[in-house]
């Protein structure tokens, strides 16, 4: 991007607010609102996103940025009457990350920015204390070397092990001064080897260095891949706050800890949070120092925790909304370092969107804004069975839920290479940080031995819906070695299969059975949102999904073959069968009976074989119709690639041929050979299927026309209403449509003279093809409906094979960037959508009543919902058990676009 003359690029604390996001990034924006409210802040200024997009496009700051800085720190000294890095009393400042949506930990952060070889001293006598002064000097070399020069971070934390072995010390803070005196020596020698520099003594050398590292750590690996798993977009930015320091680390009146205004877990209102004496803020998010429950806050200093408590409550009802707030206290002084609307679990998301609207706080079409479909989805999930026979070996806390059950992995790169050969794995570390993103996402669940539910493993566990069980003291966890070791001397060796509750904090050897969660049970009626006995959580989902029902215009339909699927689907709310695959009617027993049809040399055969399914037929589409009464129910023709349906080419040549070599040739064998060989396809999903087979096979549509109407027919009779709709599959020109419905119609009027019985079914067809979605208005002539088969319409826009591209090369597209999601998960609006939304314009320029829906999996998918309610169709179809979801999403898209019309 350009840069403006006129464009501002710093901006003080007291300047901006919560609204400026964009600009700002959300830890800045949020501070400037706090300061705003009064709030104890400590001073400071953001540089904000647009300057971070100079820089990354052009490779050098604004020109106007560093006197832009200049003046604010100058503003800053002044306030705080001390100039950073003085030698007498420096002030010291810190230089942290802020894009516009929280990325925890993935970017980079550097306390005590001001601290020289001079200044340490002048530090030490301005606190009264040398052991805090070295112990600040020692963490900005480690963190500085680290995330400004580089170097390898294990080189620190091997030097500190070594000073705490040397001194029997069980932790850094049993080093004293002169410990930590050595240490800072040490650390200056690992950043002179690494890097051929001296560590810079210079403070604004030091500032103006950790910006330009704040800002390149948007594109460092971890920060790319945080952002494709969140679907972040790449080009937002990050700002950089530089605030002055406060010290929790300035001895036992001092301290620092993480909040939240109600439980990120469970969404209970109560004391939630970790605290840690004498420590800096990044000791307690990376879980190297087990704290104490924020409620021991009460206790240890009862004037801050009663005015921090004050503070939650300011904060939370400012917000309207679960606040994740992060403190210093300084001396008996506290101070607000950042707050944020917190991460929560899926649960918690619905149990506080519920209980934020009986507080008055939010009305119903902020609450379902609040959650989202994949978090519902979540919620269905199994859980472990509670009679089950179990080996507890520990217990944590619970920080993420679920119930995960893998091999027990103790690296990220094990993680991600067993997961990727189709194994199930649990991560074990002993705290997890940043780096080990990878394999967290790989993993089914994360279990820590060190941290809290503020922990690194905690909120980025918790942000992606992983299962997560944090600070699990009793397990001693070994990763060179590959093992833990239980309490009770039970050895876990990497590969043994291990299960984690993150709804308890058990741990378990083996493999836990898993039963339905209750969310399910209240879906499918065996639990009634209304009963005493009926569980929190499943009242909240109940009073949301309500709303989002009322709202929603879109319907939601159901995939489904066979009357037990649609009875499912019916009790998951499904408004219909917006997909019914008559080629899943055909395997097993039957697969022969079509095997004959296709592979009939005369009429009489081909008579014979039809002859032979028209009752079966019939049948499957009575159940169907009796167990969807009064719902639409959409039939699709018989649609399967021709392989699937002959004898295995390879076998049959290999029979033929040991036949042959026993000089005892089968001639049945010989003429179905010849047949394979004359069907046989190069690409089966390209050739002979769909609306082609009906009109390459006389006869074959027509049976199954005729068996819809004859069920449909009998139905009526028995005083049901059955509401059949017939698609015809793979049209590519409106000439293959007129043909199958004008012999279709024939069969309808056939059956109709001969039961007496008024028939009323639809005809139309799947747009699943290019060429259909550019001659929709055409096609649209001859059809009453359309649905969109976007499987097999993203496989022929993108020329991709399904069944292949996914395992061969759509994880390097993934890794690299190319795509944020698989466009068979997500729509791409672009290209697929594009087709599907100038073939709804179309349909309905020529037949305005025309009912438009999708049938492919997107019709589930929670982004794609959105889109599809935006491009204006009638209804979605999916699978039973992602009918909440897409119901859910559909009440989310129509609410939110309400609210961005009154905007």
């Amino acid at each position: 991007m350009s840069e403006n003359n006129d464009q501002k690029f710093v901006y003080d604390f007291t300047e901006g607010n919560r609204d400026l996001k964009d600009l700002l990034g959300g830890k800045g924006a949020n501070l400037a609102e706090m300061t705003n409210l009064g709030l104890p802040v400590p001073p400071g200024f953001t540089i904000t996103t647009e300057a971070c997009k100079v820089y990354l496009e052009s490779g050098s700051e604004p020109a106007a940025l560093r006197d832009e800085v200049s003046a604010h720190l100058d503003a800053l000294e002044q306030k705080m009457g001390k100039k950073l890095g003085q030698a007498d009393d420096p002030l010291l400042v810190s230089v942290r990350s802020g894009a516009k949506f929280s990325m925890p930990g993935m970017m980079d952060t550097v306390l005590n920015i001001g601290l020289s070889d001079e200044s340490v001293v002048g530090l030490a006598k301005q606190a009264d204390n040398e052991r805090f002064a070295w112990d600040s000097y020692r963490r900005l070399i480690q963190m500085f070397g680290k995330t400004v020069l580089g170097v390898d971070g294990e080189l620190f934390e091997d030097a500190l092990d070594e000073a705490k072995a040397a001194k029997k010390a069980a932790s850094d803070t049993d080093l004293d001064a002169a410990d930590l005196k050595k240490l800072v020596k040490q650390f200056k020698k690992i950043v002179k080897t690494a890097t051929g520099r001296d560590f810079p003594q210079d403070p604004r050398e030091q500032m103006d260095l950790a910006i330009k590292a704040v800002f390149d750590s948007w594109n460092g690996d971890r920060a790319k891949l945080y952002r494709r798993q969140e679907r972040i977009p790449h080009d937002l930015g990050t700002a950089v706050n530089v605030c002055s320091m406060v010290f929790g680390n300035l001895g036992p009146d001092s301290g620092t800890g993480v909040a939240f205004t109600r439980d990120p877990a469970s969404g209970h209102q109560g004391v939630y949070g970790d605290y840690l004496q004498n420590a800096q803020g990044e000791d307690v998010v990376a879980g190297i120092r087990n704290t104490v429950p924020l409620a021991e806050l009460e206790s240890i200093d009862k004037k801050s925790y009663d005015q921090l408590m004050s503070i939650m409550e300011t904060l939370e009802t400012h917000y309207k909304d679960l606040c994740d707030i992060e403190f210093t206290i300084e001396r008996g002084q506290l101070w607000m370092l950042q707050t944020r609307v917190g991460k929560r679990t899926a649960g918690a998301a619905f149990r506080i969107a519920t209980q934020l609207v009986d507080q008055g706080l939010i009305d119903e079409a902020e609450a379902l804004q609040r959650v989202t479909g994949a978090q519902l989805a979540q919620l269905m999930f199994p859980k472990f069975d509670e009679d089950a026979k179990v080996e507890q070996i520990g217990r944590g806390i619970a920080a993420s839920p679920g119930a995960a059950v893998g091999k027990a992995v103790f690296d990220s790169y094990t993680a991600v290479k067993w997961s990727r050969s189709g194994e199930k794995v649990i991560l074990i570390r002993r705290e997890t940080n940043p780096d080990d993103l990878d394999g967290m996402i790989a993993a089914e669940g994360i279990l820590t031995s060190r941290g809290g539910k503020t922990s690194h493993a905690a909120v980025v566990a918790r942000g992606m819906g992983k299962t997560c069980v944090c600070g699990a003291e009793e397990l001693e966890v070994d990763t060179k070695r590959r093992r833990m070791t239980t309490a009770s001397g039970v050895v876990v060796e990497e590969g043994d299969v291990v299960s984690i509750d993150g709804s308890t904090g058990k741990v378990y050897l083996g493999e836990v059975p898993v039963v339905p969660s209750p969310v399910v049970e209240y879906f499918e009626g065996r639990m009634h949102a209304g009963a005493d006995d009926a569980d929190e959580l499943v009242q909240a989902v109940h009073r949301i999904m309500a709303y989002a029902d009322r709202v929603r215009r879109l319907r939601v339909r159901a995939n489904a073959d066979n009357a037990e699927d649609a009875l499912r689907a019916r009790r998951f709310g499904a408004q219909g069968i917006g997909l019914c695959r008559t080629e899943h009617m055909f395997l097993g027993e039957r697969r022969e009976m079509v095997e004959r049809l296709i592979l009939a040399d005369t009429e009489d055969e081909r008579e014979a074989a039809l002859a032979e399914l028209l009752p079966l037929q019939k049948q499957d589409f009575i159940e169907l119709f009796e167990a969807m009464d009064g719902l639409p129910v959409t039939v699709r023709l018989l649609d399967p690639p021709l392989h699937e349906f002959l004898p295995d080419i390879t076998e049959l040549s290999v029979r033929v041929a040991l036949a042959e070599a026993r000089k005892d040739p089968n001639e049945n064998d010989l003429r179905l050979l010849q047949a394979v060989h004359r069907l046989h396809e190069q690409n089966p999903m390209l050739g002979l299927r769909g609306v082609r087979l009906g009109l390459v096979i006389p006869g074959l549509f027509t049976m199954q026309v005729r068996a819809i109407a004859e069920a449909a027919a009998q139905r009526i009779d028995a005083k049901g209403d059955p509401r059949a709709e017939i698609m015809i599959p793979l049209v590519g020109t409106v000439q293959e449509l007129e043909i199958v419905r004008e012999e279709a119609e024939q069969v309808i009027a056939e059956v109709q003279a001969r039961t007496g019985v008024e028939l009323k079914l639809a005809l139309g067809t799947m747009i699943e093809l290019p060429r259909a979605a550019v001659t929709a208005g055409q096609i649209a002539e001859a059809a009453e409906f359309f649905s969109f088969g976007t499987n097999d319409l993203t496989q022929t826009v993108w020329g991709f094979s399904r069944d292949d591209v996914e395992a061969s090369f759509f994880t390097a597209y993934l890794e690299k960037g190319i795509f944020g999601v698989s466009p068979f998960e997500t729509i791409d609006k672009d290209g697929v959508g594009s087709l599907v939304r100038s073939a709804v314009e179309a349909g309905r320029a020529t037949r305005p009543d025309i009912k438009l829906g999708v049938c492919g999996e997107h019709g589930g998918d929670p982004e794609s919902v959105h889109f599809f309610h935006e491009v204006g169709l009638d209804y979605v179809s999916c699978s039973p058990f992602r009918i909440p979801v897409a119901r859910l999403e559909a009440g989310r898209a129509a609410a939110g676009s309400k609210g961005s019309d009154s905007r």
